[in-house]
């Protein structure tokens, strides 16, 4: 019988994904360690969500919380409300877990209470099932406010989040609807240590239309959570790492609106702004010339065997 306080809550948020959501519910059952519970908060779906849902109700462990149409950022909130566990994880509803993931995890918290969050490695997969890329990202643990400040380098559905973290800091922002994870990790990160599991934990599913591919409005979301987390510890960074910070972030939104949207002009002026901020940031210059070459096009397409 389900304890009436399960070690771990998973909150699965989902809208019209009942094509993947099963396969996501039970890559969570199939863990290794399973004191457990799944929330599945059903964010208004039309697609025979609720239809699916009917395969678990004789699954203790399942809970399914349906609610109108009001974005993920608050389905995840909901179901944060609802869990019980004294550790609280998140599996998007067209990803999967990989059994051993809360195995894994939960001894590093037992390590320290000043651990908040554990995260880990994802591997991508086509919508097909298909495995095509692992992430290559340099993780950090410890005391990690400076190097995330730069990048969030933590991949949302591989964390585990202690629950104290939740009732000291707070739930997701929601006026955001993209960078929620980012914004919390943040506040975490100034009283919280982070711990990093150097394995694959988590796949995650790339698909055409996701909202992850939304580039223009997670670099809206960026500045805007980098500048009230400066606002509210205006203390916590030295100013070498705001400013390599920002150059990262206006280098990479060039890298973007150059390169994937061909605003070439715009990228140039993201640029400018960077080197702003540190005038011999090498990535800057390097993506100064790249879309140069890339908006003149050069080298010019061969003819006939010849240039």
């Amino acid at each position: 019988m389900l304890s009436a306080h399960p070690l771990v809550s998973v909150v699965i948020a989902t809208y019209n994904m009942a094509q993947y959501l099963g396969d996501a519910i039970d890559s969570v059952l199939k863990q290794t360690m399973a004191d457990l519970e799944i929330l599945v908060i059903d964010d208004g779906s039309t697609d025979g969500t609720s239809e699916l849902m009917a395969r678990y109700l004789g699954e203790q462990r399942v809970r399914y919380s349906w609610q109108e149409n009001s974005g993920q950022t608050r389905a995840k909130n909901a179901g944060i409300a609802m869990a019980r566990g004294r550790f609280i994880a998140f599996c998007d509803a067209d990803d999967l877990w990989v059994p051993e993931k809360l195995a894994h995890q939960l001894p590093l918290f037992e390590g320290s209470t000043a651990i908040g969050v554990v995260y880990g490695r994802r591997q991508r997969m086509l919508s097909t099932g298909e495995l095509f890329g692992e992430d290559d990202e340099i993780c950090y643990r410890g005391r990690i406010t400076e190097k995330l400040f730069r990048a969030n380098f933590i991949p949302f559905g591989t964390a585990i989040v202690r629950r104290s973290c939740f009732e000291e800091f707070g739930i997701f922002d929601e006026r955001y609807r993209m960078g929620i994870d980012w914004h919390l990790w943040l506040r975490i990160s100034t009283r919280y240590e982070f711990a990093f599991v150097d394995a694959v934990i988590y796949m995650y599913r790339v698909w055409p239309g996701q909202m992850s591919t939304n580039w223009r409005g997670r670099y809206d979301a960026a500045f805007r959570i980098m500048e009230e987390f400066l606002d509210e510890y205006p203390s916590m960074l030295p100013r070498s790492v705001i400013d390599e910070a920002y150059a990262h972030s206006y280098t990479e939104r060039a890298r973007h609106r150059s390169l994937w949207g061909r605003e070439y002009w715009q990228g140039i002026r993201d640029v400018f702004t960077a080197l702003q901020y540190r005038k011999m940031y090498l990535p800057a210059w390097k993506l100064m010339i790249r879309i140069g070459v890339t908006a003149v096009g050069w080298p010019p397409p061969q003819r006939n065997g010849t240039v």
